[in-house]
């Protein structure tokens, strides 16, 4: 194989792993600018919207425990499969929804097929690569990760302006449906099924358990899905605040939405130039500790009614940089001491960032209020309890990082 070769697969497989893992991205923030439209039609405050956003982040953090096991059991490729159908099938389905309570049911079962993406993306990330290209592979597929928050509100905002509301679930089903044909056609199997592995659940309950008790993969499993919660909580809380707060329309909201992604973009790849010089554990603690800090001046400053609209963007845009340094890295700590439990651990750690995610974008949604506050105390206190998570954790991992399977049984760069 040439050279030029494996550098065109690798591309590829790049840009399809990257498509996965944007899919339940892009479900989220698609339709966030037709957030007074769904309200207005379903005749409720535009704060109980947010509950069809929570509803999504509980699909997907209990969808990810389903699939784990399965990716494991059948191979990659078949629950992949599964999980589009199911996604593409629901998101027909909102298009029809009559009620704000139908469309968190239908949100819901569209969670369930897109997390089937979200873990088989990160297992066959472990599957193909070199363990020590894990952390790099990661900040590649932020890079097209990042084109959702920055391409969907605004994509969505002309869609509702044009259309409405209901138009947006029709271009995520056929988005869906292209990812099914990529799928299909040009995504290797990287994992055979294990015929050993049983479905009943007392094994799957000691996989998971085995997984769990793993001091590096609880560590960082646990302070990343925390830190990643008020990332969450701002998605959520963000319509509310720029729309009704800062009174922007739709289309502005977008194009702000859109700018501040780019800090959680430019540091996953800035991210990529630092581990050549420094290890991925050293950067998640600079990056939690910064993280820290940005929380508590915008509690403080939302607490005294300091924030006006350049301050809040300027703390939020640093807030997203430092995302950008934790998310590849603790991604790539929490994996990288499994091998044959890829899928499992995979799973379980994309269920505990969405299961956190899920309770703080609740938190915000829950509060009418015309006020940041919400939300400054939301990515607050998840950024101190992420750093606090990390210190203890640190101690009970020690120096050695276990590495029983190198992966890369595919391709390698």
């Amino acid at each position: 194989m040439t050279q030029e070769h494996t550098r065109t697969r690798y591309f590829f497989l790049i840009l399809i792993l990257g498509t996965l893992t944007a899919l339940a991205p892009f479900s989220i923030d698609m339709y966030l600018p037709g957030f007074p439209a769904i309200a207005a039609d379903f005749g409720v405050e535009q704060a109980r919207v947010g509950l069809s956003l929570s509803s999504f982040f509980i699909g997907i953090s209990a969808g990810q425990l389903l699939y784990g096991p399965l990716l494991d059991r059948f191979g990659r490729k078949t629950p992949l499969i599964l999980g589009l159908l199911v996604y593409i099938a629901a998101s027909l389905g909102c298009v029809y929804a009559v009620t704000l309570n139908s469309l968190v049911i239908l949100r819901f079962i569209q969670a369930i097929g897109s997390c089937a993406a979200t873990v088989a993306s990160v297992a066959m990330v472990r599957d193909l690569f070199p363990v020590k290209e894990n952390a790099k592979v990661f900040a590649l597929l932020v890079l097209v990760l990042g084109a959702s928050p920055m391409l969907a509100p605004t994509i969505g905002s002309y869609v509702t302006a044009a259309f409405n509301w209901h138009t947006i679930f029709i271009v995520l089903a056929a988005m869906g449906g292209l990812i099914l044909l990529a799928t299909i056609l040009w995504l290797p199997e990287s994992y055979q099924p294990d015929t050993s592995m049983s479905l009943k659940p007392g094994p799957i309950t000691r996989s998971f358990w085995t997984v769990a008790t793993t001091p590096q993969f609880y560590t960082y499993a646990f302070a990343g899905a925390t830190a990643f919660s008020g990332l969450f909580a701002y998605v959520s809380g963000s319509p509310q605040i720029f729309m009704d707060v800062y009174h922007l329309d739709g289309k502005t909201y977008g194009w702000i939405f859109a700018g501040l992604s780019i800090g959680f973009i430019g540091s996953s790849q800035i991210n990529s130039l630092l581990l050549k010089r420094f290890e991925s554990q050293q950067i998640v603690l600079v990056a939690l500790t910064l993280h820290s800090i940005i929380g508590l001046v915008l509690a403080i400053c939302a607490w005294n009614n300091w924030l006006s609209l350049t301050g809040l963007l300027l703390l939020l845009f640093v807030y997203l940089c430092c995302m950008g340094y934790v998310s590849p890295n603790t991604s790539a700590l929490c994996l990288a001491s499994f091998g044959k439990n890829a899928g499992t651990a995979s799973a379980l750690m994309g269920a505990l960032q969405m299961g956190i995610g899920a309770l703080a974008s609740t938190f915000v949604s829950l509060f009418d209020s015309h006020s940041t506050l919400p939300l400054a105390l939301t990515i607050a206190g998840s950024s101190l309890m992420a750093l606090t998570i990390l210190m203890v954790g640190r101690k009970q991992i020690g120096t050695a990082m276990a590495t029983p399977d190198q992966g890369g049984t595919v391709i390698a760069h």
